[in-house]
């Protein structure tokens, strides 16, 4: 189900609504779905009726089954009692119900204990319940006894429903209004870990290295540049000091295909390049670094953008496991996780350099992919969600960019197999060589990668290539993470910068669930990564440079960062050329003199030395001998 940390939703909505279609939604990804259907059968007369259930047949999946409960209508409770941990179902719906329970066949009865019973089914339910239902209460009161009764017992069975139910949602002309509870509950990135405990008293408890229920997020460093070390004692001082992690942000949102994010601005962008040519600059200009221009402006909404003054560095450590992570060091990861929650090692120095703050996110490790999933569909879910948060975590802070890098064992053979699955790569066109720490290709390392990669692709041969099922297939948490960062931020209006294998494998899937994403993102350098070479293609992002720097992801962005807001600093500041009518630098026009621009050289050769005038030269040109 979409709707992470609620087991039980009960969806309401006017005719016509949409809700039917809404609720079918947030179990699409399910693999199975046992449909209750309780409404009657049409009479053969009422064919508008009958047309109605067949739309509602045709929409279900052929992997879902259908049960029926409108001869009996309080077998409703006992379906729902019964289920299991791991199923879903859907009950469309109350409306249905509660006008077979009002049919004098199965009269006298006492509904308010049949409604009761099913309340209190919902209520210990332990599979996943999706209850639809007509929201009867805006409607006037009905003019006939039995219009009266069922409104009333409706509006009675709505009421008792929705507060057994963990979470209500109100249709409005197709769009959601989420009305229980208030301020959604928060999404926790699960930590690979066993079951939790249960204490004396029947309660449960976390264990020591599960994922809190309601974790905040990480801290926010603002490293510093440490001053000259006067004695090599002083070198090993760390130069970063942490600041208060923000409030958790909810919001409430299904992330789910077809999503409507905002687009940056089609217009700022053109007119911020064609700005350029009318710069008072000596050369031809600025080259490709153009396109950093168009892309600020566009996603700045000006066509004269300023520099970003306030950047945020979000590192997703996450480990792969398996043939994927072949070659690496045990526990480099986790050091470099530390290194730079410690304010140190290339990434900290070069954010303490640009000013920028750094986040460092745990994601949950993926398991082998040759072998199994990476993830669970639930961990995926709570990962997209979580790099939702700390994107709109980071703008709320007044953050103008985020720069997305990733440090984890096997990251790049699960990017590559993301890239297979979304783009059809060959894995071993994508998958760069492994190097180790002394500096030597491990090509032995890169063949086991290489066979991870076509196994995993094997065995999801036949599995869907949606977004989800390709992060929860192939991905793993990182990646996963990448994403939910990608989309908050599109959401917020905050670029991003890629650096990486993990930040572009996150864009092509992010492409998939809202395809407003790419536009707002910014590759500075290819690093020289096969991998991102075709990302960057797919997605129609040109690096803007060409150093092939390999100082880590989120370093390379760093390094580049200057120049880019150098750029940007100068073309805010330039005025327009003096022959396009534009004045000094300052702001002031020139200076205006009764002296021709273009004036004919003295003669060579010493002046005259008399204040008579002198007679008129024969040359026509004005020169004589000296």
């Amino acid at each position: 189900m979409s709707v992470d940390g609620w087991n039980t939703v009960l969806v309401l909505g006017g005719i016509r609504s949409g809700k039917s279609e809404f609720a079918e939604s947030l179990v699409a990804e399910a693999p199975t779905v046992r449909y209750v259907a309780t409404a009657a059968d049409a009479d053969a007369d009422d064919a508008e009726w009958s047309a109605r259930l067949a739309a509602h047949r045709d929409r279900r999946p052929e992997t879902w089954t259908t049960e029926e409960t409108a001869g009996d209508p309080r077998r409703l409770a006992d379906v729902i009692a019964s289920a299991e941990p791991n199923e879903t179902l859907l009950v469309d719906d109350l409306g249905g119900w509660v006008t077979v329970l009002l049919d004098p066949a199965h009269q006298p009865a006492d509904d308010t204990a049949t409604i009761a019973e099913l309340a209190t089914a919902i209520r210990d339910c332990a599979a996943k319940l999706v209850l639809v239902s007509p929201e009867v209460g805006l409607s006037l009161v009905p003019t006939t006894p039995l219009g009266r009764a069922f409104t009333d017992a409706l509006g009675a069975a709505n009421r008792a429903v929705a507060d057994a139910c963990d979470a209500v949602v109100l249709v409005v002309a197709g769009q959601p209004a989420w009305l229980k509870p208030t301020a959604p509950r928060p999404v926790t990135v699960p930590a690979q870990g066993g079951p939790a405990a249960t204490t004396g008293n029947g309660a449960t408890s976390t264990p020591a290295h599960a994922a809190p229920e309601h974790p905040a997020l990480p801290d926010v460093l603002t490293p510093t540049i440490p001053p000259a070390p006067s004695t090599p004692a002083d070198a090993g001082t760390p130069w970063s000091a942490p600041t208060m992690a923000l409030p958790m942000v909810a919001t409430g949102l299904v992330i789910q295909p077809g999503m409507e994010l905002p687009m940056p601005d089609e217009y700022a962008g053109p007119q911020a390049v064609d700005r350029l040519a009318t710069l008072d600059v000596p050369g031809a200009g600025l080259g490709v670094l153009d396109r950093v221009v168009g892309f600020a402006a566009a996603t700045q909404g000006t066509p004269t953008p300023v520099p970003w003054d306030s950047v945020r560095v979000l590192l997703v450590h996450g480990d792969h496991a398996g043939g994927a992570a072949a070659g690496t060091v045990s526990g480099e990861s986790a050091r470099r996780a530390r290194q730079a929650r410690a304010g140190q090692g290339a990434l900290a120095r070069l954010a303490a350099e640009s000013g920028a703050s750094l986040q460092v996110v745990d994601a949950p490790t993926a398991r082998p992919i040759e072998s199994e999933p990476a993830l669970t569909p639930e961990q995926v879910e709570s990962a997209l969600r979580h790099g939702w948060r700390l994107a709109e975590q980071a703008a709320d802070a007044g953050v103008r960019l985020l720069v997305l890098g990733a440090c984890g064992a096997g990251t790049e053979a699960a990017a590559a197999a993301v890239l297979a699955a979304t783009a059809g790569a060959e894995p071993p066109t994508v998958l760069g060589r492994v190097v180790t720490d002394a500096g030597e290709y491990d090509d032995a390392a890169w063949m086991v990668r290489c066979a991870a990669v076509r196994d995993a692709l094997h065995r999801t041969r036949r599995s869907p290539r949606d977004a989800k099922d390709v992060l929860a297939e192939l991905g793993g948490g990182d990646i996963a993470v990448a994403t939910g960062v990608l989309l908050g931020a599109t959401a917020r209006r905050v670029p991003v910068m890629l650096d990486g294998p993990v930040g572009v494998a996150a864009g092509m899937v992010s492409r998939d669930l809202a395809g407003q994403a790419r536009h707002w993102c910014l590759l500075a350098d290819h690093g020289g990564h096969p991998a991102v070479r075709l990302a960057a293609d797919v997605l129609g992002l040109t690096p803007l440079l060409d150093l092939r720097l390999d100082l880590g992801e989120g370093a390379n962005a760093l390094a580049a960062l200057p120049l880019l807001r150098s750029v940007l600093s100068l073309t805010a500041a330039l005025p327009v050329h003096p022959s396009l009518g534009g004045g000094t630098e300052s702001g002031e026009e020139p200076e205006e003199t009764d002296e021709p621009d273009f004036r004919e050289p003295e003669p060579a050769g010493p002046g005259p030395t008399s204040t008579e005038p002198e007679p008129e030269p024969a040359d026509p040109t004005g020169w004589r001998a000296g």
